[in-house]
């Protein structure tokens, strides 16, 4: 394929600057998260560093790595104009998103859930009528359980917040009753939180979500350079030692444990690899 104004050649753009920007976040759980000082680290991150060595190969030269911090609202725009080469964070594949957007093959399959206090009395969709619930802006959840609520009739309060640092505060401040998000961000949130023992996670799983890798839309050899690279991952077993080491052990700043192991649905995942949307989990 040429590669018109239309069509992104993001290994030409690489090769001619020798920078490649990668698009994480400060606080999505163990996928991305910073250390300070400039130094992101997780799951996600891992994945995308080892896909910036394919990248090198694939065009002979060296690149300076730049992580630029993106968030939940403007993620997809600085892909689609080119700021942003990768983003490593912690996006959901979707239908209306792919018609934006690319995602690489899914590394890690989404449980979204609630976070809340252990003395809060709630333990499913049905117990938020009256409450406060937060969520993040810019994130997919709080549409399906807009409607898990509507089908038990119950109506809760939204307040968001800009990240999900800040989604967790407005819970651990006492200004919402529930945290609403996918179950690995409220598990290293509650993980880092100043006395974890004080939260939980509960209630029924609201949705199911095939968490990606994203890039630019129509750039057919950077998406087979990073799927070629995700499947280098999993043939080699590394992937579930990524997995292992960022969901399971000790990690970074703290030393503290997430304890997620991986799912049958995640496991399901690496086992036949594809870059399906969301969509196609909730199907029967």
């Amino acid at each position: 394929m040429v590669a018109t104004a239309q069509t992104p050649d993001t290994l030409a753009r690489l090769k001619a600057s020798g920078v490649i920007n990668l698009g994480v976040r400060e606080s999505s759980g163990v996928l991305s998260y910073t250390l300070g000082d400039g130094k992101y680290v997780g799951y996600h991150v891992e994945i995308c560093q080892h896909i910036v060595a394919n990248a090198e190969r694939a065009i002979g030269r060296k690149l300076e790595v730049r992580y630029l911090p993106v968030t939940s609202q403007n993620r997809m725009e600085l892909v689609k104009n080119g700021t942003v080469d990768i983003e490593c964070g912690s996006t959901t594949n979707s239908v209306a998103r792919q018609k934006e957007v690319a995602f690489a093959l899914t590394t890690y399959v989404e449980e979204v859930r609630l976070a809340v206090r252990v003395n809060s009395g709630i333990a499913s969709v049905k117990n938020l009528g009256g409450k406060i619930v937060a969520t993040t802006r810019g994130t997919t959840s709080v549409q399906t359980l807009r409607r898990q609520a509507r089908a038990n009739g119950v109506e809760f309060n939204e307040v968001f917040g800009n990240d999900h640092a800040d989604s967790f505060q407005l819970l651990e401040s006492g200004r919402a009753d529930a945290f609403l998000m996918d179950g690995q961000i409220l598990a290293g949130h509650i993980a880092h939180a100043k006395t974890p023992s004080e939260f939980k996670i509960v209630g029924e799983v609201l949705s199911v979500e095939p968490i990606a890798i994203m890039f630019q839309k129509d750039d057919v050899a950077f998406k087979k350079l990073a799927d070629d690279s995700i499947r280098e991952l999993q043939q080699s077993g590394e992937l579930a030692r990524m997995y292992d080491k960022w969901f399971v052990q000790p990690i970074p700043p703290k030393n503290t444990r997430v304890g997620l192991l991986a799912t049958d649905t995640t496991k399901a995942a690496w086992a036949n690899l594809n870059d399906k949307p969301m969509e196609d989990y909730s199907k029967k």
